[in-house]
Protein backbone atom coordinates (compact mmCIF):
# COMPACT_ATOMS: atom_id res chain seq x y z
CA UNK A 1 0.00 0.00 0.00
CA UNK A 2 2.85 2.34 0.53
CA UNK A 3 3.79 2.42 -3.17
CA UNK A 4 0.26 3.58 -4.11
CA UNK A 5 0.35 6.55 -1.71
CA UNK A 6 3.77 7.61 -2.97
CA UNK A 7 2.57 7.62 -6.56
CA UNK A 8 -0.50 9.69 -5.67
CA UNK A 9 1.58 12.24 -3.78
CA UNK A 10 4.00 12.63 -6.70
CA UNK A 11 1.27 13.51 -9.24
CA UNK A 12 1.40 17.21 -10.19
CA UNK A 13 -1.46 19.40 -9.13
CA UNK A 14 -2.91 21.53 -11.98
CA UNK A 15 -2.11 25.25 -11.52
CA UNK A 16 -4.40 28.05 -12.76
CA UNK A 17 -2.14 30.42 -14.78
CA UNK A 18 -5.00 32.55 -16.09
CA UNK A 19 -4.15 35.70 -14.03
CA UNK A 20 -0.50 35.57 -15.13
CA UNK A 21 -1.43 35.12 -18.78
CA UNK A 22 -3.98 37.95 -18.58
CA UNK A 23 -1.29 40.27 -17.11
CA UNK A 24 1.09 39.34 -19.93
CA UNK A 25 -1.61 40.09 -22.52
CA UNK A 26 -2.18 43.55 -21.07
CA UNK A 27 1.59 44.13 -20.94
CA UNK A 28 2.00 43.28 -24.62
CA UNK A 29 -0.95 45.51 -25.57
CA UNK A 30 0.55 48.36 -23.53
CA UNK A 31 3.93 47.95 -25.26
CA UNK A 32 2.24 47.99 -28.69
CA UNK A 33 0.40 51.23 -27.82
CA UNK A 34 3.60 52.83 -26.52
CA UNK A 35 5.40 51.87 -29.74
CA UNK A 36 2.53 53.25 -31.84
CA UNK A 37 2.54 56.57 -29.92
CA UNK A 38 6.34 56.77 -30.29
CA UNK A 39 6.01 56.41 -34.09
CA UNK A 40 3.23 59.02 -34.26
CA UNK A 41 5.33 61.46 -32.21
CA UNK A 42 8.40 60.88 -34.42
CA UNK A 43 6.39 61.62 -37.57
CA UNK A 44 4.79 64.71 -35.99
CA UNK A 45 8.16 66.13 -34.95
CA UNK A 46 9.44 65.77 -38.52
CA UNK A 47 6.51 67.39 -40.33
CA UNK A 48 5.20 70.03 -37.93
CA UNK A 49 5.96 73.65 -38.71
CA UNK A 50 8.21 75.58 -36.34
CA UNK A 51 6.86 78.47 -34.32
CA UNK A 52 8.05 81.87 -35.40
CA UNK A 53 10.79 83.44 -33.30
CA UNK A 54 10.74 87.20 -33.25
CA UNK A 55 14.06 88.93 -33.43
CA UNK A 56 14.70 92.53 -32.68
CA UNK A 57 17.23 94.63 -34.45
CA UNK A 58 17.50 96.65 -37.59
CA UNK A 59 19.34 95.88 -40.76
CA UNK A 60 20.06 98.63 -43.23
CA UNK A 61 19.07 97.90 -46.81
CA UNK A 62 22.00 98.28 -49.19
CA UNK A 63 21.86 101.15 -51.63
CA UNK A 64 22.50 100.27 -55.28
CA UNK A 65 22.36 102.94 -58.00
CA UNK A 66 20.64 105.34 -55.62
CA UNK A 67 17.79 102.89 -54.96
CA UNK A 68 17.23 100.81 -51.89
CA UNK A 69 17.43 97.17 -52.77
CA UNK A 70 16.13 94.34 -50.64
CA UNK A 71 18.49 91.39 -50.85
CA UNK A 72 16.80 88.64 -48.89
CA UNK A 73 18.31 85.21 -48.42
CA UNK A 74 17.11 81.87 -47.13
CA UNK A 75 18.93 80.61 -44.04
CA UNK A 76 18.44 76.92 -43.25
CA UNK A 77 17.59 76.43 -39.58
CA UNK A 78 16.24 72.89 -39.69
CA UNK A 79 17.27 70.03 -40.04
CA UNK A 80 20.19 70.52 -37.72
CA UNK A 81 22.75 68.86 -40.01
CA UNK A 82 21.94 71.41 -42.76
CA UNK A 83 21.64 74.45 -40.44
CA UNK A 84 23.78 77.40 -41.42
CA UNK A 85 23.44 77.03 -45.19
CA UNK A 86 22.46 80.25 -46.92
CA UNK A 87 20.83 80.58 -50.34
CA UNK A 88 20.66 83.84 -52.27
CA UNK A 89 17.28 84.54 -53.80
CA UNK A 90 17.47 86.20 -57.21
CA UNK A 91 14.52 87.22 -59.33
CA UNK A 92 13.05 83.72 -59.33
CA UNK A 93 14.15 80.43 -57.79
CA UNK A 94 12.56 77.04 -57.22
CA UNK A 95 12.88 74.94 -54.08
CA UNK A 96 12.76 71.15 -54.24
CA UNK A 97 14.54 67.85 -54.70
CA UNK A 98 14.98 68.10 -58.49
CA UNK A 99 18.56 68.66 -59.71
CA UNK A 100 17.70 71.95 -61.46
CA UNK A 101 16.28 73.71 -58.39
CA UNK A 102 18.02 76.89 -57.27
CA UNK A 103 17.54 75.81 -53.65
CA UNK A 104 18.21 72.06 -53.71
CA UNK A 105 16.89 70.07 -50.76
CA UNK A 106 17.58 66.59 -52.10
CA UNK A 107 18.18 65.33 -48.55
CA UNK A 108 14.53 65.98 -47.59
CA UNK A 109 12.22 63.05 -48.37
CA UNK A 110 9.15 65.13 -47.38
CA UNK A 111 9.78 67.67 -50.14
CA UNK A 112 8.46 67.33 -53.69
CA UNK A 113 10.71 67.53 -56.74
CA UNK A 114 9.39 71.02 -57.55
CA UNK A 115 7.96 72.08 -54.21
CA UNK A 116 7.79 75.88 -54.16
CA UNK A 117 8.70 78.92 -56.22
CA UNK A 118 10.13 82.15 -54.81
CA UNK A 119 9.96 85.22 -57.01
CA UNK A 120 10.15 88.99 -56.86
CA UNK A 121 7.17 91.16 -57.68
CA UNK A 122 7.35 94.95 -57.36
CA UNK A 123 10.51 94.61 -55.25
CA UNK A 124 8.95 92.23 -52.74
CA UNK A 125 9.72 88.55 -52.27
CA UNK A 126 6.81 86.14 -52.76
CA UNK A 127 6.42 82.38 -52.41
CA UNK A 128 3.90 80.03 -53.96
CA UNK A 129 3.36 76.32 -53.53
CA UNK A 130 3.73 74.26 -56.71
CA UNK A 131 1.01 71.69 -55.85
CA UNK A 132 3.34 69.86 -53.48
CA UNK A 133 2.21 66.82 -51.52
CA UNK A 134 3.02 68.11 -48.02
CA UNK A 135 2.38 71.79 -48.68
CA UNK A 136 4.40 74.92 -48.10
CA UNK A 137 4.14 76.71 -44.76
CA UNK A 138 4.86 80.35 -43.86
CA UNK A 139 5.00 81.10 -40.13
CA UNK A 140 3.14 77.86 -39.24
CA UNK A 141 0.31 78.58 -41.73
CA UNK A 142 -0.11 76.42 -44.81
CA UNK A 143 -0.32 78.64 -47.87
CA UNK A 144 -2.82 78.05 -50.66
CA UNK A 145 -1.89 81.05 -52.83
CA UNK A 146 1.13 83.24 -53.33
CA UNK A 147 2.26 84.84 -50.10
CA UNK A 148 4.54 87.79 -49.46
CA UNK A 149 7.68 87.04 -47.44
CA UNK A 150 9.40 89.48 -45.13
CA UNK A 151 12.58 89.40 -43.11
CA UNK A 152 12.21 87.05 -40.15
CA UNK A 153 9.50 84.86 -41.70
CA UNK A 154 9.85 81.10 -41.40
CA UNK A 155 9.36 79.12 -44.60
CA UNK A 156 8.85 75.37 -44.29
CA UNK A 157 9.24 73.20 -47.36
CA UNK A 158 8.79 69.52 -46.53
CA UNK A 159 10.85 68.95 -43.40
CA UNK A 160 13.26 71.82 -44.10
CA UNK A 161 12.73 75.16 -42.38
CA UNK A 162 14.25 78.36 -43.75
CA UNK A 163 14.37 81.78 -42.14
CA UNK A 164 14.11 84.74 -44.49
CA UNK A 165 16.91 87.17 -43.71
CA UNK A 166 19.61 89.35 -45.15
Amino acid sequence: MIPVLAAAAAAPVPVDNTPVLRALEFGVILLLWLFFMWVVRAVWVEVRPLKRKRRRGRDVNPVVDGKRRRSLRLHVIRPDDQAGRVYDVGEEVTVGRAPGCGVPIDYDSYASNLHARLFRLDGDLWVEDLASTNGTWVNTVRIEERTKLQKGDLLQVGGTVFEVGR
